[in-house]
C-alpha cells in the first residue's frame, strides 16, 4: 500500500525490525502487545501473515536482509506498515491470480477456503485488515 501523498493522522510511530526469519512469535507478540484481548487472533492470523510475506517473498529468507515495522494507535485505529527489502510487485495481479477473483472464489464456494497458497497471504490481509 502506498501513502504518498495521503498524511496519515499519527504523531508518534514506534519502529520494529529484525532479520528474516519465520520465527515471528515474539515479534508477534510485541506488536499486539497494546492492542485488545478480544482482537489478537484474528490480529496475530493478519499480521503473522504481513511478516511472512515480506520475510519470504520480499526477502527470500536472507538473513541479510530485514523486514521492518512500523506501528502506532491513533483515533482509536491502529496501524501497521510492514516493509521488507524487495523488488515490490503489482497487488492486483499477483501470481497470475487477481485478489479479487480469490475474494470471489471463496465466496462462491461458503465453508471451503482457497486451496491455492497462491495469493492466499494477500487474501487473508484483506479479509483481517481491509474490511
Amino acid at each position: 500500500m502506498n501513502f504518498s501523498g495521503r498524511s496519515l493522522p499519527i504523531k508518534k510511530w514506534e519502529s520494529l525490525s529484525f532479520t528474516s526469519t519465520l520465527y515471528l512469535r515474539p515479534i508477534l507478540d510485541a506488536l499486539l502487545e497494546s492492542t485488545p484481548n478480544p482482537l489478537h487472533d484474528e490480529l496475530r492470523l493478519g499480521l503473522q501473515e504481513a511478516l511472512v510475506n515480506a520475510a519470504t517473498h520480499g526477502n527470500h529468507l536472507d538473513p541479510q536482509k530485514v523486514v521492518s515495522v512500523r506501528h502506532a494507535r491513533a483515533n482509536g485505529y491502529y496501524w501497521w506498515i510492514v516493509t521488507d527489502q524487495g523488488e515490490g510487485f503489482e497487488r492486483p495481479d499477483y501470481c497470475g491470480c487477481p485478489l479479487d477473483e480469490i475474494a470471489e472464489i471463496d465466496e462462491t464456494l461458503p465453508g471451503n477456503p482457497v486451496v491455492s497458497e497462491c495469493g492466499r497471504g494477500l487474501y487473508i490481509l484483506h479479509q483481517v485488515f481491509d474490511q
